[in-house]
C-alpha cells in the first residue's frame, strides 16, 4: 500500500517532470488503467496509473511501442514526457490529444499511413521484447516464418490459457495444422497490435493518431482483421490500402483467422459471451 495519496502522487510526479498542477480530472480510460488529465501550467497532459504488482511493465512496454510507431514514420503518436515508479504507483506521462473532427481526407491518410507502417519490416517475427495485449502478456520470441509465429506467439498461449480457465476445444491439432496451411509467406511488417476504433485518437487538425499499442513485426493481415472485429473504420480504408500496398489473395477469408487471436484474448479476459465466436472459427478450421 503507497503511504502517499493519489494527490500526493500527482505532485511528484508533476515535479520530477517539471510541471505545475491547477487541476486533475479524470478522464475516460478502460478497465486496465486510471487515465487523469492533468490542466498544467504550461498545457495539458494525459497521466495514466497503475499498481507495481499488477502489471509491472505495462507502461514501460507501452512507451516502447509508442516510440516505435513514431520511429515508422507513419502515423501520429502522443508524445511520451516519462514513464516510471513512484513507491507502488507506475505511471506514463503523456501529450493529450483533445477530441477532435476527421479531416475530409482522413480515409485516405489512414490507408496511406497504415500500409507506411506496415511496410517498416524486418527478417524475422516478433520483437525484442514480450508485451501486453489489454492486460494480458503478449509473447514475442522470434520465429522465421508468419504461421509459426502466430501459432506459436499468439494462438498457443491463449488456448492454454483459455484451457486453464475452464474453455476446453478438443480440435487444436487440426485447426492449428490447417491454419498453418492458410497463412500467407509474407514478411514481417511492423503492426499496431490492437487496432480497434478505441485506439486511436484525432488530431486538432484532422488527422488519426494512434494510441495504446501491441507492437510486433507480425503479418500485417492482423491490423486489417482487428479492424474489422468491432467495426468503426470505412471500407475506402481497406480498398484503398489494398490498391496501395495489395494484399495477397483471398485476404478478406482470413479475417476470421486472425481474429481467432483477438477472441481468445477477450474469452480469457470477459468470459464466455466471446465463447461462441472463438468455437465458430476453430470448427471452420477443423
Amino acid at each position: 500500500m503507497s503511504l502517499m495519496s493519489i494527490s500526493q502522487i500527482f505532485q511528484k510526479i508533476a515535479t520530477d517532470n517539471f510541471l505545475e498542477i491547477k487541476e486533475a480530472t479524470s478522464l475516460r480510460g478502460g478497465d486496465i488503467n486510471e487515465v487523469t488529465l492533468l490542466s498544467c501550467t504550461t498545457g495539458y497532459f494525459a497521466l495514466k496509473t497503475n499498481c507495481v504488482n499488477r502489471f509491472p511493465k505495462i507502461f514501460s512496454t507501452e512507451a516502447k511501442g509508442l516510440s516505435s510507431l513514431e520511429k515508422s514514420k507513419s502515423f501520429l503518436t502522443p508524445k511520451v514526457i516519462n514513464e516510471g515508479r513512484i513507491e507502488e504507483t507506475l505511471y506514463l506521462l503523456l501529450e493529450y490529444i483533445p477530441p477532435s473532427a476527421p479531416s475530409q481526407n482522413f480515409n485516405e491518410n489512414f490507408a496511406k499511413q497504415l500500409t507506411q507502417l506496415h511496410r517498416n519490416t524486418q527478417t524475422k517475427f516478433g520483437l525484442d521484447h514480450s508485451n501486453y495485449i489489454g492486460s494480458l502478456p503478449q509473447y514475442n520470441s522470434f520465429k522465421t516464418t508468419a504461421a509459426s509465429f502466430y501459432i506459436e506467439q499468439r494462438l498457443q498461449p491463449q488456448l492454454e490459457m483459455a484451457n486453464n480457465r475452464g474453455f476446453l476445444f478438443s480440435n487444436v491439432p487440426s485447426v492449428i495444422k490447417n491454419i498453418t496451411n492458410e497463412i500467407p509467406n509474407e514478411p514481417s511488417g511492423l503492426i499496431h497490435g490492437d487496432l480497434w476504433n478505441g485506439n486511436y485518437l484525432i488530431s486538432e487538425k484532422g488527422q488519426p493518431v494512434l494510441i495504446d499499442p501491441a507492437v510486433a513485426y507480425a503479418p500485417r493481415e492482423m491490423d486489417l482483421a482487428m479492424m474489422h472485429l468491432f467495426g468503426g473504420f470505412s471500407d475506402e480504408i481497406f480498398n484503398l490500402y489494398n490498391e496501395i500496398y495489395p494484399l495477397e489473395q483471398n485476404w478478406k477469408n482470413r479475417i476470421d483467422l486472425w481474429q481467432l487471436y483477438y477472441l481468445l484474448v477477450h474469452l480469457n479476459l470477459f468470459g464466455s459471451s466471446y465463447l461462441h465466436s472463438v468455437s465458430r472459427i476453430l470448427k471452420k478450421y477443423s
